[in-house]
């Protein structure tokens, strides 16, 4: 593909300010940065495990060491080969624990793999394992809303409200929603929205799931609300994200469509997702034509995408574990062997509106 130059371009602003990537120093006004330069990471479905699988979760170490590594290793020949920009932070699309209500013969597995999900992936990059901010969301692996949990004592989403509060009270977000699930924020002027399980405000009457767990609370109006307040026709890039997609019944298509809708006036350059599998795509509800660029970015286990935006263009690839053996056990278990070796798949690289 043709390789792009970066444009310099203004600021537009924003219901906040825009903060560096140190954490102790001040704002910086939009007017103050001129230059759009957004490098981050996308994961998800890390599925912490506990008590008798918690070996599982060396996969995640793994992984979280290459993501600490990755500023200054070089893009893949395809993607221009220069060096890789230290990341503004980490996006985990839920399903970051494995059992959201769980506990059996005593042990509370929830509280021990929140433990550990907090152990690697921390908050602001000097707490955990990993060394950037983390922003999370929730699955439908990590429990129901506050208060509908009948087993374990930990709740995820009170425990994802908690750590909502710490990041507007730390001046992190750009807006967050009243029941400080879902929230937004800005690198440079890219503006970030992170929207739950799936971006509509109740669950379809034709989805067959269950309705306590996989309730959306509210995350279409929150969107709408957002973008307008902090987005307008500033025409600024916009990246949207949630634990679910288009390519799965988890959602309906009438709620996609709705998203689309609601989202077709702003610059849409990105939408992230988990849930089904790795992959790029380009989707429009049926009779559109203007498709988004979709990323499915997989399993923390077996990689990550690292994204950059600049200027009028967009560039990611997958960084992943080559080489990885499953082998399956007598007793219906599966052991994984990998051999240690990093590669790229999965590249990116379009133009995208830079007004």
């Amino acid at each position: 593909m043709k390789k792009l130059t970066a444009l310099a371009i203004v600021l537009c602003v924003s219901c906040a300010p825009v903060y560096s990537t140190d954490r102790k120093a001040a704002p910086v006004s939009p007017a103050a940065k001129t230059e759009r330069n957004v490098t981050f990471i996308s994961t998800s479905d890390s599925h912490y495990k506990a008590f008798e699988s918690a070996g599982w979760n060396k996969q995640n170490t793994d992984t979280i060491e290459e993501i600490n590594r990755i500023a200054g290793q070089h893009w893949p020949e395809k993607l221009g080969a220069d060096k890789i920009d230290a990341p503004r932070g980490v996006v985990l699309l839920g399903d970051c624990i494995d059992d959201g209500d769980k506990v059996r013969d005593g042990k509370d597995y929830t509280a021990e793999q929140f433990k550990a999900f907090i152990a690697h992936f921390g908050l602001d990059g000097t707490d955990g394992l990993l060394k950037h901010r983390v922003y999370e969301t929730w699955g439908n692996h990590d429990g129901p809303p506050i208060g509908k949990n009948k087993h374990s004592k930990l709740s995820f989403q009170s425990e994802l409200k908690k750590r909502n509060a710490i990041r507007k009270n730390n001046g992190w977000l750009a807006n967050l929603s009243e029941n400080g699930l879902h929230y937004s924020w800005d690198f440079d002027d890219v503006h970030f929205v992170s929207l739950g399980f799936y971006p509509a405000d109740v669950q379809h009457a034709k989805v067959r799931y269950n309705p306590v767990w996989h309730n959306p609370q509210n995350a279409l109006a929150f969107l709408k609300k957002d973008l307008a307040k902090c987005v307008g026709d500033s025409g600024r890039p916009v990246v949207l994200m949630s634990h679910a997609g288009v390519d799965t019944d988890w959602c309906h298509p009438d709620d996609w469509k709705a998203v689309y809708e609601a989202a077709r006036k702003y610059n849409i350059v990105l939408y992230l997702y988990g849930h089904t599998g790795t992959g790029l795509r380009y989707w429009a509800p049926e009779g559109e034509t203007k498709k988004w660029t979709l990323i499915n970015d997989g399993h923390t286990t077996s990689g990550f995408f690292v994204i950059q935006i600049t200027g009028d263009r967009l560039r990611a690839a997958y960084r992943c574990k080559m080489n990885v053996k499953k082998t399956r056990n007598p007793d219906r278990t599966t052991t994984r062997t990998w051999d240690g070796k990093w590669g790229w798949r999965f590249l990116l690289d379009k133009k995208i509106s830079a007004k």
